[in-house]
């Protein structure tokens, strides 16, 4: 499977470019929006993607910045590919932010999970399982749609050039039973072939490692082949909302958080091993 252009990377692209042009001229966004007539915040809505740059709205904007004619045909091509549909749109009620956009394009995926088995690498038995604990009131249409969306996203380890995804477990999420054993089973199956993976790396956290940098919940650094086009972006989340990060301090601290995970987590092969051991357990 190729990798198409994600709309959100697009859009992220489109705002920070027209912020660059907007720092070039030396004028504030207040500046901007009272010599074109708009309201105060507008401009300021774009830059932080709390609004949609509109096709009219790209024009005055560009003349006002004295784009080149490269600049113009740039980010009219921007504007034009952040408005089309990525194929999670469909599934925008159960997918409620742009995580997924900004997964889409990827090249590098290192995420700490405390709770549960990152969605890339969980099974339709364990995403019904917890569905049906977090969702309680979710019909059988929802539970599934949840799944499919769910399931859709794992095209993303079949593209032609996959991202690496690097991932530590605290050993909680692999010790919690959801489902039933045999549940639990199966996917510890699927991260043990998975560790497998030339582009997968998997580290378990075990409990004896005690007090550790992210004992504040999970976290993912997305990573981009053109760092200064599209520069890392850190998900922090939880079940009720998800914080999306940019600044490079954010960034910066949660690399090292990751690092000192990596550090304190079993090497890949040991991990590997302590999934079998784990999975042993579970009764048949």
């Amino acid at each position: 499977m190729a990798q198409v252009p994600s709309p959100t990377i697009r859009a992220r692209r489109l705002r920070r470019e027209l912020r660059r042009l907007r720092d070039r001229t030396g004028r504030t966004a207040e500046d901007v929006a009272k010599l074109l007539g708009w309201h105060r915040t507008k401009i300021i809505r774009f830059e932080l993607g709390h609004s949609r740059v509109m096709p009219k709205d790209l024009p005055p904007l560009l003349d006002l910045y004295d784009a080149s004619e490269e600049e113009r045909e740039s980010l009219t091509a921007l504007l034009r590919q952040s408005r089309q549909k990525g194929w999670w749109s469909a599934y925008g009620d159960v997918l409620p932010d742009d995580y997924v956009g900004f997964e889409a394009e990827a090249t590098s995926i290192s995420a700490f999970e405390s709770l549960y088995v990152p969605g890339l690498l969980q099974t339709e038995e364990y995403v019904r399982a917890i569905v049906k604990a977090g969702r309680s009131t979710a019909d059988q249409d929802e539970t599934d749609r949840v799944v499919a969306a769910r399931l859709a996203r794992k095209a993303l380890l079949s593209r032609d050039v996959p991202p690496s995804l690097w991932i530590v477990l605290d050993e909680a999420v692999v010790r919690r039973v959801v489902g039933g054993p045999r549940i639990m089973r199966a996917q510890l199956a699927r991260l043990i072939e998975a560790c497998e993976m030339p582009t997968v790396e998997i580290q378990i956290l075990p409990f004896a490692a005690g007090a550790h940098a992210a004992m504040g919940g999970a976290f993912t650094l997305l990573a981009y082949a053109d760092p200064l086009l599209d520069p890392t972006v850190v998900y922090a989340s939880n079940d009720v909302s998800a914080l999306l990060l940019e600044e490079d301090q954010q960034i910066a601290r949660y690399r090292l958080m990751f690092d000192h995970l990596r550090a304190k987590a079993l090497d890949p092969d040991q991990s590997a091993h302590f999934l079998a051991r784990v999975a042993a357990e579970f009764p048949d």
